[in-house]
């Protein structure tokens, strides 16, 4: 079967059906041409540069429905969420947002988290949702942007108004439950010197085969703060592929921590651009894959404007026979003088199947700047592992402890503590390891 009567017979009927809902003229028009875009472009293929090392193939062959809301276990989905984790969560399950296992009960006023279908007919907000959907991840970029967009249905806006403070964690999880594909869409507008921590969270409640396929776009204005925690927990069955697009203005910090567990094949695509000087961006990660596992990372960091900062740090562990991709792009443009860009990538093979295909990149056009990268992929320091041995640590556990050290360092950034011990066990668990032995 052809990539093209594949895309048609899995997508073409389904997109019908959701276009008979009631929506406005214009995201109408955005969903039919982005369709139209799917249609004519398909998925990429190894042909396309930023896609040569991940390989779609099985993801194309596979016919996923797409999700309902139906037979859901909401007791079994539950069981997911600490206890802490009750206040300001916002549920989507199998792509539909839940009401039951939703409750947003600490919000200040000034603070809002809409369905973004109910958003977009809202009196209110419909004007501020139509300025921003779409304008910062490019339907036309490549398939995945362009099915993204037009499945756009529901999803969650957030809107943060000027000088709010929202002191409880945000916390949107997206959760699989069963065999379909779904079409997560977030947008986030952060108003003048609001401050604001989201959480975005990819689970599952088993090991089935299905396809994620989300965007978030984030619009930070002058002053603004964003601390975002992205944790993708996915089937290791599963193909996961996001896009996050974050705008920041004058002296607004966005600080994201993007941790990569689960998937069969998963690749994260980060966008941010600088409108206005003053800015600065943290965009650090880490990906610990394993068994057949693919995890590709690609980030672009525009410096468009002069005298802004960004830092990016990000570590990998891949064992046995998975592997991990990373491209990392930093632009300077022309006018950017004063721009400070660090970035830096580490891996850890713990396998001699393990590969890593790093590329970090800088483009500079512009001379009064300060700029760095670097990329490291090895194994673990046989100086470090003598050191622990000869302290009468033995040899298994020895390696998981720096191993475990070396993840901690991003981990450590996740202020959430219900959120930090469940990575830290998440990561012992890959390792069997029981640091306590």
């Amino acid at each position: 079967m052809t990539e093209g009567l594949v895309k048609e017979t899995i997508y073409g009927n389904f997109f019908k059906e959701t276009l008979s809902n009631i929506q406005p003229e214009w995201l109408k028009d955005l969903r039919e041409k982005s369709f139209a875009v799917f249609t004519a472009k398909g998925f990429p293929t190894l042909k396309d540069e930023d896609w040569k090392y991940t390989n779609l193939a099985q993801l194309v062959r596979e016919q996923f429905t797409i999700r309902k809301n139906e037979n859901i276990d909401a007791k079994k989905i539950s069981q997911l969420f600490s206890e802490t984790e009750n206040e300001n969560r916002v549920v989507f399950a199998n792509g539909i947002f839940n009401a039951e296992l939703t409750n947003i009960s600490d919000l200040p006023e000034g603070a809002r988290v809409l369905n973004l279908g109910e958003a977009v007919e809202d009196e209110t907000f419909g004007v501020t949702v139509r300025e921003h959907l779409g304008k910062f991840v490019n339907a036309e970029t490549n398939g995945f942007t362009a099915l993204n967009t037009a499945f756009l249905n529901e999803g969650v806006f957030i809107f943060i108004a000027k000088n709010t403070r929202v002191e409880t964690p945000i916390h949107i999880a997206f959760v699989a439950d069963g065999e379909a594909a779904s079409f997560p869409r977030v947008l986030v507008v952060a108003e003048r010197g609001s401050e604001v921590t989201l959480i975005e969270s990819y689970l599952r409640t088993g090991e089935a085969k299905y396809f994620t396929n989300s965007i978030i776009e984030i619009v930070l204005a002058d002053d603004a703060k964003l601390k975002h925690t992205r944790v993708q927990r996915e089937s290791h069955a599963a193909f996961h592929v996001t896009t996050t697009a974050a705008s920041l203005n004058r002296a607004s910090v966005y600080d994201s921590t993007n941790i990569t567990l689960g998937a069969r094949l998963s690749r994260h695509d980060i966008n941010v651009k600088f409108n206005a000087e003053g800015a600065e961006a943290f965009v650090d990660g880490l990906y610990l894959v394993s068994e057949e596992q693919h995890a590709d990372t690609h980030s672009v960091i525009d410096h468009a404007v002069p005298n802004c900062v960004s830092h990016q740090n990000y570590k990998g562990i891949v064992d046995e026979k998975a592997r991990a991709v990373f491209n990392g792009k930093v632009f300077v443009r022309e006018n950017a003088s004063g721009t400070d860009a660090q970035q830096s990538n580490k891996n850890l093979l713990l396998s001699n199947d393990a590969r890593v295909d790093t590329k970090p990149q800088l483009e500079i056009f512009n001379d009064d700047v300060k700029c760095a990268h670097g990329a490291t992929v090895g194994q673990l320091e046989e100086e470090e592992l003598f050191y622990l041995l000869s302290r009468g640590l033995n040899e298994d556990l020895a390696r998981n402890l720096l191993t475990y050290g070396f993840a901690e360092e991003i981990i450590n950034k996740i202020e959430i503590e219900s959120i930090k011990k469940q990575l830290d066990e998440a990561v012992l668990n890959r390792l069997h390891a029981n640091l306590e032995a």
